[in-house]
C-alpha cells in the first residue's frame, strides 16, 4: 500500500514550487487513478515480457519474482460456484467488472486451456481427438464474457483465478475557509493498493498528467524525466 496523502503532499510541493500552479483534490484523484492503472498495467506487460523471452526466463529471477510479488495483492479466487449470481447468456458467463485478467480457469478442479475465440469455435466442433474433454477442458474469454467447454458447454462447477482491478484511490478532504484539508477516514480516503516501491513513480506520473492539464511544460517534463529515471533504475 502507498499512502495517498504522502503522494499528494509531494505532488503539491513540486507543483506549487515557484508558483507553477495548484492541483485541486478532484484533479489529483483523477490523475492518481490514471497513474495507478498505468503502473498496474505495466506489471502485467512486464510479466508477459519476461515469460516470452526464449531461453532467458526463470521463475525465480529477481525481476520476475518482484513483479509477481507486486501482483499477488490483486489475485482473487472464486470456487466451483463462481457463476452463482452472474449473468449467463447463450452459454457465456458475464464476468464481474473487477476482473482485469484471468489467471486460471478450472472445471471440476481440472485446469482448462485458454484458446482465442476463433480456435475455440473450431475445436469444440472438431472430432473427438481434438475436442475438449473432462480431462482436457478449454475456455475462451472476450469482452468480459467467459465460455468453457469440457466436451459440452458448461456453466457450473467452474472455478476462476483472476487479477482484479485495483480499488480507486481517493484523497479524502473537508473544506474550511475555502481550503481543502485531509480527511483520513475510510469513508473518504482510499490509499493506493500498489507496492510501496511505487510511491515515487506515482508522484512522477501524476506530475506529468498535471503538467499536461495545466499546460505547464516544465511540470510535465520534470515528471517525465523523473519517471524515466525511476524506470531505468528498476531495470538495472
Amino acid at each position: 500500500m502507498v499512502n495517498i496523502d504522502t503522494v499528494y503532499q509531494r505532488v503539491l510541493a513540486f507543483a506549487n514550487k515557484e508558483q507553477r500552479g495548484y492541483i485541486t483534490p478532484q484533479e489529483f484523484n483523477l490523475f492518481a487513478n490514471q497513474a495507478q492503472m498505468e503502473i498496474y498495467e505495466q506489471y502485467h506487460y512486464d510479466v508477459n515480457n519476461f515469460e516470452m523471452r526464449d531461453g532467458t526466463y526463470t521463475l525465480n529471477s529477481d525481476t520476475t519474482a518482484l513483479t509477481r510479488q507486486k501482483l499477488d495483492v490483486f489475485i482473487e479466487t472464486k470456487g466451483s460456484n463462481v457463476v452463482n449470481g452472474y449473468s449467463v447468456v447463450g452459454g457465456a458467463i458475464t464476468l464481474p467488472s473487477e476482473v482485469y485478467r484471468l489467471s486460471r480457469v478450472e472445471v471440476a478442479g481440472v485446469g482448462a486451456e485458454y484458446m482465442d475465440t476463433n480456435r475455440f469455435k473450431d475445436v469444440i466442433t472438431s472430432g473427438p481427438l481434438a475436442k475438449p474433454s473432462a480431462s482436457r477442458p478449454a475456455y475462451t474469454e472476450h469482452n468480459n464474457r467467459l465460455k468453457v467447454n469440457n466436451g459440452v458447454t458448461v456453466t457450473s462447477g467452474i472455478g476462476i483465478h483472476y487479477y482484479r482491478v485495483p480499488d480507486p484511490a481517493s484523497w479524502g478532504y473537508f473544506v474550511i475557509s475555502s481550503k481543502a484539508l485531509y480527511d483520513s477516514s475510510p469513508a473518504k480516503t482510499t490509499h493506493f493498493e500498489l507496492h510501496p516501491a511505487e510511491e515515487s513513480e506515482l508522484v512522477y506520473k501524476i506530475l506529468k498528467f498535471a503538467g499536461i492539464s495545466m499546460s505547464k511544460l516544465d511540470v510535465m517534463r520534470a515528471g517525465q524525466i523523473q519517471e524515466q529515471s525511476q524506470q531505468q533504475q528498476e531495470k538495472q
